[in-house]
């Protein structure tokens, strides 16, 4: 891919553009390669100022945070090292049964034994406790020596203290996981994919310090999406493929994409009647940051969760009309625009498998209680929560699918026009081959 503009000039049509993999020059349309850059500059400058307008103050979102009180005044989080795992307690059988001659309240199933930390200061020793846990913690592979957390409530009413199981602690296995990921990453892709590493990690930043703060301050979750993703795009597309009018081209088509796929998810979220709250997690967010709109999130929502896969179609279909202008320089932009669609129509189709089937397997428990369920299966994607994954994915989906013939159109009007006196590239011609069938190849692709 092109790792920045070209500066040569071609003859009356504008700009030339080189790769560095040492293809023919691909000539830019001056005329077009001016709107994009105008309608860019344009976009950039919204950006800039909706990132001015809406950045947070930090006021009243931290605030709200860190008054809503997670538990119980008292109530700590005490890390432990597990000591045994007792089996799970069979039908019927109680946890607390103690055997004979050992203490009558020590568990004998259903249970973890776990030794607790050493207080920081160092007075007193390390207790040993024991905590009742589901049969599904018992069989979830944890075992002596793994580190668990643990809920602790204090003495209260001449009650003794209280331990409760909350968590283990995967810190560990989840940092192997992401530094495999990076290694992978970097000696695949290399210096590209380094620099996709670095444009994801600011994406990240943009997330964290700018869209959630903003949505906990009540800003609109439309706004604070559409202003993010132009944010992340913008990063994202130039860091890891250069700055060049072919990764203009993808990023304009991106855009599009996003502000398509913006209007579906209003008009959904709407048509719908889409509270925004289905599920625990969105009721007890809606219960504590009460400045928050649970639609204006599920709105952002639809909005960012297509950023990815948008990407990747915008960016394949801009390299794809470029690699077609290099192999035949005299093919007119209408036969252009046809060739680039028949790649993106293969690219939409396993991209709809792709978002389809990433959707399927992360609600796969979702989908087998539909399974076992005795009711009819429109009532139950009727339900809130299922809902709200329809739309997500059908509005992110169509606004994917938009992209591509938007950014091939792009793409092929960005590009310089057709050369009828330039060679065809075709694999290996022999040199006493007749030229006529080339000369023919380049009046219809010209008439085209």
């Amino acid at each position: 891919m092109p790792g920045g503009h070209g500066h040569g000039h071609g003859h009356a049509h504008g700009h030339a553009h080189s790769t560095p993999e040492g293809q023919d020059p691909v000539r830019v349309g001056a005329v077009a390669r001016t709107a994009l850059t105008v309608l860019l500059v344009l976009a950039a400058a919204a950006t800039v100022f909706g990132l001015v307008r809406y950045w947070p103050d930090g006021s009243a979102g931290t605030t709200r945070v860190g008054t809503s009180d997670f538990a119980a005044p008292g109530v700590t989080f005490p890390l432990g090292q597990v000591r045994e795992v007792l089996p799970a307690c069979a039908d019927g059988q109680e946890g607390q049964e103690g055997a004979e001659g050992s203490d009558p309240d020590a568990p004998t199933c259903g249970a973890l034994v776990v030794r607790l930390e050493a207080p920081s200061g160092g007075g007193g020793g390390a207790p040993t406790v024991s905590v009742p846990v589901s049969p599904v913690v018992t069989g979830s592979g944890l075992r002596a020596g793994d580190t668990v957390q643990l809920l602790r409530t204090p003495p209260a009413g001449g009650q003794p203290e209280t331990y409760a199981f909350m968590q283990v602690e995967r810190g560990a296995p989840l940092a192997w996981m992401l530094a495999l990921f990076l290694v992978v990453v970097a000696v695949v892709a290399r210096w590209r994919g380094v620099l996709a590493l670095l444009g994801l990690g600011v994406g990240g930043l943009v997330v964290v310090k700018f869209m959630l703060p903003a949505l906990l301050e009540g800003q609109s979750g439309l706004l604070v999406a559409l202003v993010g993703s132009s944010a992340i795009m913008v990063v994202v597309l130039y860091l890891a493929h250069g700055l060049s009018v072919r990764t203009s081209t993808a990023l304009a088509g991106t855009l599009l994409g996003v502000g398509v796929t913006a209007v579906l998810g209003i008009l959904a979220v709407d048509g719908a009647r889409l509270s925004g709250v289905g599920d625990d997690e969105g009721a007890a967010l809606a219960s504590v940051a009460t400045s928050l709109d649970p639609r204006e999130l599920l709105t952002c929502a639809i909005i960012v969760a297509g950023l990815g896969v948008l990407n990747d179609v915008t960016i394949t279909q801009s390299s794809a009309v470029w690699e077609l202008r290099a192999a035949a320089p005299s093919m007119g932009r209408r036969a252009l625009f046809r060739s680039g669609m028949r790649i993106g129509r293969d690219h939409i189709a396993s991209t709809i498998y792709t978002i389809v089937f990433a959707y399927a397997g992360a609600a796969l428990p979702v989908l087998l209680l539909l399974f076992l369920y005795d009711r009819p299966l429109l009532d139950m994607l009727q339900t809130e929560s299922l809902s709200e994954e329809i739309v997500r994915t059908l509005a992110s989906a169509i606004g994917l699918v938009l992209a591509v013939p938007a950014t091939t159109a792009i793409a092929a009007l960005t590009v310089g026009g057709a050369d009828p006196a330039a060679p065809v590239r075709v694999a290996d011609p022999a040199p006493e081959e007749d030229t006529r069938a080339a000369r023919r190849m380049r009046r219809e692709a010209a008439g085209s």
